[in-house]
């Protein structure tokens, strides 16, 4: 009952990056190096290429050479590479590139032009093909092999990776490796994050993720509902530029990544929206321009891994039941029924696991509920007077003075809760955090001419707010 994908993330309130230069964004450009990785019969595979091309509708051929296919790849080695090369080297913005091993070990002069540029070479895999299909043992075999192939060809091993055509594997398997700096096989952020399990709830080494883009990515120029023409690529990322410059100058500075392919974008029709989005963003000065090892090093200098004392997802019913039992007022049933929930990383902040405790209680029974209720103490009662409040409510109460009545304020407190238990049939219940002692008198005075029905739903609100205060202080929110 583990839900293993995050829908949180940072939540409401993500760090602020403090990108150098006090940017307010971060950009950063991709260059795709496949050409010469794609799925081919003469690499071994058991048919052509049919991803991201010129080709519309394109199918793979299975046992054959696709010519067509083939030479649309050739042409990004051959021609749109050095056009890319020559627009960011005259430029001097600096380049990550996703590097397929056995592209890189078919064009030794690209990788010498992109080291001598100071582009980073990260890994694409071993090849550019599919790996959704294959047992994990194979996909980590083709793994090791081309962290050995790319350190063979390019003289150091990849720092980071991206495979692209993933499985369900691919993380786990690039975090467990080990040696990566960073990884990129995630769309779901616009900052880089640690992860810290992998998936499964496992725990492993954090991983840094840099999460990466599918729609600043020229790779909509080959799919259904993309880009027709360089105008609309460009008028994307420009927005996509305006939206997140204007955010950070806001106070809540982003990344954005651009996704390139030399076969794609490095025709000249397309071309000319790179050169001019290169140029705008250059029109602006509160921009940091950086490769993707640049943004790592950032993130660990400036957001070191830090561990969270407590997931409630990952702890054993014991251990749960024992941290959260005391959250709803004497009643420990409440977290025994939501430990049974389909609980995962966004129940483990405050706001999350208030709503699965509060789901327990929401659902229980009449009985069970006022079981609860009555289980609150009333105020300023003799519970406190003889010093026998839990201490969450000993706290509480404490924190809206109501440890500290003059005589007259106890007797009338007292005459109230009287009257109140003896109309209702529990303890007049309040979040006394969000009440000072006036606050407190006055609501209890409103609230006694309220019919049952009424005030019990009443009660059970306070319950449920009390909680979200106590789990406020155990768990970030």
């Amino acid at each position: 009952m583990r839900y293993v994908r995050d829908m949180r993330g940072y939540g409401a309130n993500p760090p602020h990056p403090q990108w150098p230069g006090d940017a307010n964004v971060c950009v950063q450009f991709v260059v795709n190096y496949e050409e010469g990785g794609e799925n081919n019969i003469l690499h071994g595979d058991a048919a052509s290429e049919a991803f991201l091309s010129e080709v519309v509708g394109a199918a793979q051929w299975p046992g054959k050479r696709h010519w067509n296919m083939e030479s649309i790849y050739e042409y990004g080695a051959r021609a749109g590479f050095w056009r890319l090369h020559r627009i960011f080297t005259e430029a001097n913005v600096p380049v990550t590139v996703y590097g397929v091993a056995t592209a890189l070990a078919r064009s030794p002069d690209h990788v010498a032009a992109m080291q001598d540029a100071d582009w980073e070479i990260a890994s694409h895999g071993l090849r550019w093909i599919d790996y959704r299909d294959h047992a994990e043992a194979d996909e980590r075999a083709d793994l090791i092999e081309a962290i050995r192939l790319h350190t063979e060809v390019v003289g150091e091993r990849p720092k980071g990776l991206y495979l692209g055509r993933t499985s369900v594997y691919s993380v786990r398997l690039a975090a467990a490796e080990g040696g990566f700096e960073w990884i990129s096989d995630t769309y779901d952020d616009e900052l880089p994050y640690w992860l810290d399990h992998d998936g499964h709830g496992n725990a492993i080494s954090p991983q840094l993720v840099i999460p990466y883009t599918l729609d600043a990515n020229d790779m909509r120029f080959a799919t259904a509902q993309g880009f027709n023409s360089g105008d609309q690529f460009y008028a994307y990322l420009k927005d996509s530029f305006d939206t997140l410059y204007r955010e950070g100058a806001a106070g809540r500075p982003r990344m954005m990544s651009i996704g390139l392919h030399c076969r794609l974008v490095g025709r000249p029709g397309r071309a000319e929206a790179l050169r001019r989005f290169i140029e705008y963003v250059q029109g602006h000065d509160k921009v940091w321009l950086a490769r993707r090892q640049d943004i790592a090093q950032h993130w660990r200098d400036t957001h070191p891994y830090q561990p969270q004392a407590l997931r409630p997802s990952r702890m054993g019913r014991d251990e749960f039941v024992q941290r959260f039992g005391s959250i709803f007022e004497h009643s420990p049933w409440i977290a025994e029924r939501a430990f049974e929930f389909e609980l995962g990383p966004a129940h483990d902040s405050a706001g999350g696991l208030h709503n699965a405790l509060s789901r327990a209680f929401r659902s229980a029974s009449e009985s069970e509920r006022l079981g609860v209720l009555t289980a609150h103490p009333d105020l300023a009662g003799k519970l406190a007077q003889a010093k026998r409040l839990t201490e969450e409510s000993t706290k509480e109460q404490a924190s809206a003075g109501l440890d500290a009545l003059t005589d007259a304020e106890r007797a009338r407190f007292t005459e109230l809760n009287t009257t109140y238990v003896e109309k209702f049939g529990f303890p007049f219940i309040i979040a006394v955090r969000d009440n000072d002692k006036a606050s407190i008198l006055k609501a209890f005075e409103t609230r006694i001419a309220n019919n049952r029905d009424q005030e019990f739903l009443t009660a059970c609100k306070q319950v449920e707010r009390i909680a979200w205060y106590r789990l406020h202080d155990l768990l970030p929110r």
